[in-house]
């Protein structure tokens, strides 16, 4: 996928190097909770999540986003596709890291994500932030999401239906 910045790439165990750095700020773990992961223990990430979903009704497809001008990763967007008769819904979820926040690569990426889900033929997505996660809430707001009353461990639903 590509956007006017960006390329999505789809992850790579090779990628743990690089994406180790770019998420090794601390304070990007606030709400996404851990410590920094190692190299090693990323790769070992990276190879469960590139080996696919057991389950057959379930897509996990994850990228790493990189900066096209800087040809640098700058962080990740994943999407986890649940297939059901009627109503495809994708779960959502972003990082981008802290060098790097502020310039609006994760709204630029999730819209990207989004118009890409949509031309899958997925129903609804759906994302769950903090509430007090301001950055996160501005980048579902990019992507056409909003917040819903229900919550999800401790976390607002947003969701954007794409058929209308």
């Amino acid at each position: 996928m590509h956007t006017g910045r960006l390329d999505l790439v789809p992850l790579r165990v090779e990628h743990a190097e690089e994406m180790a750095v770019v998420l090794s700020d601390p304070a990007l773990h606030a709400f996404i909770g851990g410590p920094p992961e190692t190299p090693q223990a990323l790769r070992s990430r990276y190879q469960r999540l590139t080996a696919g979903s057991p389950d057959p009704a379930v897509s996990r497809l994850n990228w790493v986003i990189r900066l096209r001008d800087e040809t640098c990763l700058v962080g990740t967007v994943q999407a986890t596709i649940s297939f059901s008769p009627h109503d495809p819904v994708a779960e959502i979820a972003w990082v981008v890291g802290t060098p790097w926040q502020g310039r609006g690569i994760a709204g630029e990426a999730a819209r990207g994500l989004v118009e890409w889900l949509g031309r899958q033929r997925v129903r609804t997505v759906m994302a769950h932030i903090h509430p007090g996660h301001r950055s996160s809430a501005a980048v579902a707001t990019a992507a056409g999401l909003t917040p819903t009353d229900e919550w999800h461990e401790s976390e607002i639903r947003w969701s954007r239906n794409l058929r209308r």
